[in-house]
């Protein structure tokens, strides 16, 4: 029995770069039936950038364009707009991300999809919402970050380094393309009631504004009474008018704080600087009496300055030097598994690379490995973040481009005549250069 979820939808995407192709990779692994339309003899910009072999795709298109179909398609000829409509039409889902406008100057925005197929559900990523006075900006992931008020809140407070500073996760990108996904699977829930597509619209700015939900709670707090009590501003330091950038904090109002450790050899050395650990005291008196203990901390338990959660508040820079002073010997993992025997959050600061060489992650969705053949061969990436337990996601090649154009159009009902004839007038490969 198939159970993938979304067996039998059809997807044309017709996006490119990171948000798009994020969101609809992911339709893919889920059952859809992805068709990528990618610009004759170009391809989706990323193809060629960040290449490891200027011969081949990039690591940045492999990871984000699996189990997809490829057509190589101009939609701006004549025939290229007859082929797309067909497709439209056939669709449940129609997935685009190019600049506001480009697609109503194509002659395919949301009103004329409806048209051609009222069932058709239409994904779109924009930058910024329709309301925003930045709606025509060229927004790329940064863009997002720091018009949303993550880049102005994440870093460090003080010193060279107090600047703004984007995150290293993609927050407008990737983070983009999953919340559209949340969009389309609703969109394609409510079509079962109505019978009806509808226009679903994601800003890579609402994306981004969304997992900062925390820090407009703090922008409330600080509103209120003019102080965030978890910050390592508080009590000495001054607060402005909005919430300020603050280095390692947990961030919910427990002692959360990233502590050096002794390298402990291999992937773990100081070359690469991560040999670091992130501790958190908790604001129970439970929690913080078994911290003590795996510290051997006992004499906080009696003292004044440490024995309540809002002391410890006003003297956390004394309880991040001592605890600083304790990991100093011992290794991020050496850390890990003493406090985490009393119940500490703790946790390892973690390389790309010590993450990608755990083999306990190669479960068949965290990390997978996908076998491009040819001369890439197998490369990792990040599959399916969540498990269901009558399903599971296999995870297939990238496209080459246009590797599936035939298909499709056959599939279409176009004749090997007329598919000969689009090839030669420039819909589905390049016009030979002029002479």
């Amino acid at each position: 029995m198939n159970t993938a979820p979304l067996q039998g939808i059809k997807v044309i995407d017709f996006t490119e770069v990171q948000s798009g192709p994020s969101c609809t990779q992911m339709l893919a692994w889920l059952g859809a039936d992805v068709i990528k339309i990618e610009r004759p003899g170009v391809g989706d910009a990323t193809r060629k950038e960040l290449q490891f072999n200027p011969d081949l795709p990039s690591y940045y298109f492999l990871q984000l364009n699996s189990d997809k179909k490829s057509i190589a398609l101009d939609a701006k000829t004549p025939d290229g707009k007859a082929i797309l409509t067909k497709l439209i039409q056939e669709a449940d889902m129609f997935v685009e991300n190019l600049h506001p406008g480009a697609m109503d100057k194509l002659g395919f925005s949301w009103e004329e999809v409806h048209k051609l197929n009222p069932k058709c559900i239409y994904g779109t990523i924009k930058g910024f919402p329709v309301s925003s006075k930045y709606k025509d900006l060229k927004a790329y992931e940064p863009i997002a970050q720091v018009t949303a008020a993550a880049a102005s809140t994440t870093g460090w407070y003080e010193g060279e380094y107090d600047v703004p500073t984007q995150s290293g996760a993609a927050l407008g990108d990737s983070n983009t393309g999953m919340h559209l996904l949340i969009g389309l699977l609703a969109a394609l829930q409510q079509r079962n009631k109505t019978g009806e597509g509808c226009f679903v619209y994601q800003s890579m700015h609402n994306a981004c504004l969304n997992l900062c939900r925390i820090k407009t709670r703090d922008q409330l707090t600080l509103d209120k009474i003019g102080y965030l009590t978890q910050f390592p501003q508080y009590p000495d330091g001054k607060f402005g008018d909005c919430v300020p950038r603050s280095g390692n904090i947990e961030g919910g109002g427990v002692l959360g704080w990233t502590y050096k450790c002794k390298p402990a050899g291999d992937l773990d050395s100081a070359i690469d600087a991560n040999n670091y650990v992130y501790i958190i005291l908790q604001r129970g008196e439970k929690e913080f009496k078994l911290a003590c203990q795996g510290f051997g901390f006992e004499d906080w338990l009696t003292n004044p300055d440490f024995a309540t959660a809002d002391a410890r508040d006003k003297h956390k820079n004394e309880i991040y030097q001592r605890i600083g002073a304790w990991t100093a010997d011992k290794t991020k993992f050496e850390v890990t598994e003493i406090l985490s025997k009393y119940g500490v959050p703790v946790g390892p600061v973690l390389s790309t690379k010590e993450v990608m060489s755990d083999p306990s992650l190669y479960d068949g969705n965290t990390l997978v490995k996908i076998n491009q053949g040819g001369e890439i061969g197998e490369f990792v990436t990040v599959g399916c973040p969540f498990t269901m337990s009558n399903f599971q996601p296999t995870y297939g090649p990238c496209p080459s481009l246009g590797g599936n154009t035939d298909e499709v159009l056959k599939g279409l009902g176009y004749t090997d005549d007329q598919i000969a004839s689009f090839a030669k007038n420039g819909t589905t490969a390049p016009l030979p250069e002029k002479q």
